[in-house]
């Protein structure tokens, strides 16, 4: 039962038995998850003419892909067409893909190109014979797929050049060193839920609070996520913002995107940080944290600085959420109308797409 009501004024959480039932959990990441665009990374990260094999979402969707980093970038199934065997198992430059199982051979592109012993084979090769190839999207050097049929990317992409044409995204480049991986023992859209208001900052994030104007903290809601805007103090690094931008005039310190329903992208006077939230059972969660610096003298300033300390005091009240929603005592709670837009804006989606499939199914 999901109690959610359109008028954030009168309507509750998500209860907690959301977060603790198996069967909801097994369904989000069909329904959810499956039917979503994700982001995959950046070109910087990746040497261009290879093919670059890769799991989306590992623990759970598994899905086996390649991403292919040519001159026009794009994404294929890693999956034989015969028999689901794995076709490429490491980094390789491109080439045609040969099964190793039974020899069905595919060009670079992943077309079928032959088969043995298929000479007597009626209706064959048929168009399902080539490799699959997901929905892509390649927006100024961030790659995007989807592997099921539904919602242009540009519901994602018209929010984010709304705001961010002045950016320079073509210095970015990618930082392994300042990227990192964490495990969070929380439900996966615990972990969105908390990332979704600002409401906590003075109390959880005291370093970044003296940075950031609480007073002014702006949130805006899309039909593919949210945007959060902090509003540095004064002095604190800021974006020098071109006349006639939505923005123009504010001490923007940074940026705070997030898409339905897992990954965030955040901006900075010094570059682009992305979060991707993978679930991995209903009580583990992975976040990849994936840094692209494109004005290195800016890092270690701001809004845009101590992350890995922010990152940890996000992880310790996230998990003790998780904790205290296995209470029998507790059922739901309400929304704060001035400072939680945007995790009822979350609930709402989440209430939107669990409701299609119990309606067709």
């Amino acid at each position: 039962h999901m109690p959610l009501k359109e008028d954030i004024r009168s309507s509750s959480t998500l209860p907690g038995s959301f977060y603790r039932n198996e069967a909801l959990y097994r369904q989000s990441l069909d329904v959810v998850f499956a039917n979503s665009w994700q982001l995959i990374g950046h070109r910087s990260q990746w040497t261009e003419g290879y093919q670059i094999p890769f799991v989306l979402l590992p623990g759970s969707l598994n899905e086996p892909l390649i991403l292919h980093t040519g001159a026009e970038p794009f994404v294929s199934s890693n999956v034989c067409t015969h028999r689901g065997f794995i076709l490429v198992e490491k980094e390789r430059p491109s080439a045609p893909i040969r099964c190793r199982y039974h020899g069905r051979l595919f060009d670079a592109n992943g077309c079928f190109r032959s088969m043995p012993e298929f000479e007597d084979a009626a209706d064959f090769p048929r168009r399902e014979d080539d490799l699959a190839r997901p929905s892509f999207v390649n927006w100024k050097g961030f790659f995007l797929c989807r592997i099921s049929e539904g919602s242009s990317a540009h519901t994602i992409i018209d929010v984010l050049d709304e705001r961010l044409g002045f950016f320079p995204f073509h210095d970015l480049q990618y930082s392994a060193e300042r990227s990192s991986e964490f495990h969070v023992k929380a439900h996966w859209a615990l972990y969105c839920d908390n990332y979704l208001e600002g409401f906590h900052i003075p109390y959880v994030h005291q370093a970044l609070n003296k940075v950031i104007d609480y007073g002014q903290y702006e949130t805006h809601l899309f039909d593919s996520g949210t945007l959060q805007i902090g509003i540095g103090k004064e002095g604190e690094p800021c974006f020098d913002l071109p006349a006639g931008h939505p923005d123009q005039g504010k001490q923007v310190a940074a940026y705070y995107y997030w898409f339905f329903p897992n990954w965030m992208v955040n901006v900075y006077p010094w570059g682009i940080s992305v979060n991707i939230v993978e679930p991995i059972d209903i009580g583990q969660t992975r976040v990849r944290f994936l840094t692209y610096v494109a004005r290195p003298e800016m890092l270690d300033q701001g809004a845009g600085s101590g992350l890995h300390a922010v990152e940890m005091e996000d992880e310790e009240v996230v998990e003790s959420v998780h904790r205290g929603l296995t209470s029998r005592l507790y059922r739901d709670g309400r929304f704060s109308p001035a400072m939680e837009t945007g995790v009822h804006h979350f609930h709402l989606l989440l209430q939107h797409h669990m409701a299609d499939f119990l309606l067709n199914n």
